[in-house]
């Protein structure tokens, strides 16, 4: 594998030279040089072995994988994050609702999973919504800066909201509407349960579109059925809708149709302003009956203190569960997370391994959080940010690692949510010493930015970064190579197939971890702390 010599990594180590405690640039590039793709190789094998049982929180998975973490971190020289322990608790409840139920509109009944998936988010054995009237609110979406209220003028207590994913910027493609094509947090399936729950609807449920969604129905079926986790709270979530859930985009047509009214039409009506209309007489009656289970499950935080600053942390994060074991699937049954996200956990391994290679500490400390329960709606980013170890007035920045490039090297390297904070300058200057350049997302309508553990880094006030891969083959092979592995990967998102393949070239995650390592390393090492750029919506508080 080709290794890349830094000129920045030299110039870092410069610039620490005049530290009391200093590496020289060789101890600065040989470390830059020591993440390797045979080390992150084997530590993903063991995360997504079958043998981990696809990471679910509160299971035997989630035990071996910390156990794993706190073996290599200790092996490492580095010291528990949080006091004396490498764990933070976060207590969950996990909601299994019984596939047995039918959600009955128009006189039809639908079926869990083939039609429809539902569910409750309320810590209640049984609930349910009984001819409930339903109402189109086109995006479900409260935006006052975007002048944007498809619920203004309307009282939906005690109805079912229907509405539309993502949000109108990407329906008309305008960049002048909301942001344009890229997705912003208004049009997130978690935004539109909260809203509605706000505006005292009864239920709420979204149309899923593969397009406007990111992910085809499949993915539906496997996220949000089987254990929800959600925290544990007092009010044991009596503050949100009772049912909530998802239906195909060929219900819904049905719905409309039923309703007098023209799918495609309502869709254009709802792009073009804020947009409600009743659904006729048509009521919507499901009854969901939850398996409820409390737990604990853990982030796991490990640091590396500074040598200069020790109170000052650069925080490297990822997720380190999956969906778990599936008993009632047929074939499979183990969705084990390889690409999302072993490799970002194995990430975070091998760029610690780096800085602990280092004879000196960098200046600031560097901190290691592998959060639990990302793919439940990212609450162990959530309940970090919530319940902070590292208060956000001693976090310098976030660098986020979540399924990391498999499709080999590239000349450029993608930055969800581009333009929001200096860190892309940090990143621009470490790419140009890999004769790399710096990108935007290539699938902005996605909302990566609101999607990882970053997001909950963000709203903290914290620069947070996110990058990886990128568009650019580096040569002809690797286009070729590209083209094949990108249909696996598509087609293996929240699928038992997202499994450890030999296949698999990790050069271009290489690329990317050392290029995570130095920016840290220069954060670590300048006087200034990285800023929100003045036109992001987030900013330090």
């Amino acid at each position: 594998m080709e290794r890349y010599f830094s000129m920045t990594v030299i110039a870092s180590a410069m610039l620490v030279g005049c530290a009391s405690t200093s590496n020289t640039s060789n101890d600065v590039a040989n470390a830059y040089q020591s993440i390797n793709s045979q080390q992150l190789a084997e530590h993903i094998k063991v995360l997504a072995s079958d043998e981990f049982g696809g990471r679910a929180p509160s299971s035997k998975g989630e035990e071996l994988t910390l156990a794993y973490l706190t073996d290599q971190f200790k092996a490492l020289g580095f010291q528990p994050g949080n006091g004396d322990s490498f764990l933070q608790e976060v207590p969950l409840v996990s909601l299994e609702a019984d596939s047995n139920m039918v959600l009955t509109i128009g006189g039809k009944d639908y079926q869990y999973k083939k039609d429809m998936v539902m569910g409750s988010s309320r810590i209640s054995a049984k609930q349910s919504i009984k001819d409930s009237e339903l109402v189109f609110v086109g995006y479900g979406v409260n935006a006052p800066e975007y002048n944007w209220n498809d619920y203004e003028g309307l009282d939906v207590e005690g109805k079912t909201v229907v509405m539309l994913v993502n949000d109108p910027g990407f329906a008309t493609k305008n960049p002048d509407l909301f942001t344009g094509d890229a997705m912003t947090y208004y049009g997130r399936w978690t935004y539109k349960y909260e809203e509605a729950s706000r505006q005292g609807a009864a239920g709420a449920i979204i149309i899923h579109e593969t397009a406007p969604a990111s992910y085809p129905w499949s993915v539906v079926e496997n996220s949000w059925s089987g254990e929800q986790f959600g925290f544990q709270k007092e009010n044991n979530n009596m503050d949100r809708v009772a049912v909530e859930g998802w239906v195909t985009t060929d219900v819904a047509k049905e719905l409309f149709t039923k309703a007098g009214l023209d799918f495609d039409t309502m869709k254009e009506n709802a792009a073009k302003g804020a947009y409600h209309v009743d659904m006729g007489d048509l009521t919507a009656s499901v009854e969901v009956n939850n398996t409820i289970k409390k737990s604990i499950s853990y982030n796991f935080i490990a640091t590396l203190p500074g040598s200069e600053k020790p109170n000052e942390h650069i925080i490297y994060s990822a997720h380190w569960d999956h969906l778990g074991t599936d008993k009632t699937r047929k074939g499979d049954q183990i969705y084990n997370g390889a690409h999302d996200n072993a490799t970002g956990t194995a990430g975070l391994i091998e760029v610690a391994e780096a800085f602990a290679t280092l004879p000196h500490h960098p200046s600031r400390s560097m901190t290691f959080l592998a959060v639990t329960a990302e793919e439940q709606g990212l609450l162990g980013s959530k309940y970090y940010a919530a319940n902070p170890v590292i208060p956000a007035s001693q976090t310098v920045a976030n660098i986020n690692m979540d399924s990391l490039n498999l499709l080999g090297k590239v000349k450029d390297i993608s930055v969800v949510g581009i333009g929001k904070s200096e860190m892309d300058s940090l990143l621009e200057t470490a790419a140009k010493d890999q004769g790399r350049t710096v990108s935007g997302d290539p699938k902005p309508s996605s909302g990566g930015y609101y999607r990882s553990d970053h997001f909950a880094f963000a709203n903290m006030g914290v620069p947070a970064m996110y990058a990886g891969g990128g568009s650019e083959a580096l040569d002809e092979e690797t286009a070729n190579y590209r083209k094949r592995m990108s249909l696996v990967l598509r087609g293996c998102y929240h699928q038992p197939c997202d499994r450890y393949r030999d296949e698999w070239d990790l050069s271009g995650a290489i690329q990317d971890l050392q290029l995570f390592y130095q920016v840290g390393f220069d954060i670590s090492e300048r006087e200034e702390w990285p800023k929100w750029n003045t036109n992001s919506e987030f900013q330090r508080k």
